[in-house]
């Protein structure tokens, strides 16, 4: 699966990721992404409301990414938000 980055999501991750263990953890849940975006250890789910286009995944305790799937084929994946659950919904 192939992932980008929006230029939002970049800034929130410079904001928001402010230890190294976050990071890193950040790093090896992207890995799992990448294998199975549905793997249960993410926690993936659809989110509803004015954000029911996108969805969300966890990548500890209270830090989630929050994406969207393409319609490319392959499919794509773009992140457009980090933070606490408060953050970004």
């Amino acid at each position: 699966m192939e992932v980008s980055f929006s230029n939002s999501f970049k800034k929130a991750f410079e904001k928001r990721v402010k230890s190294t263990e976050t990071e890193t953890e950040f790093w090896i849940r992207m890995d799992l992404f990448m294998n199975d975006p549905f793997d249960p250890r993410l926690r993936t789910h659809k989110l509803s409301g004015k954000l029911k286009n996108l969805w969300s995944f966890t990548i500890e305790n209270d830090v989630r990414v929050v994406f969207f799937f393409t319609d490319d084929k392959p499919k794509k994946t773009v992140f457009v938000d980090l933070g606490s659950h408060n953050e970004v919904y």
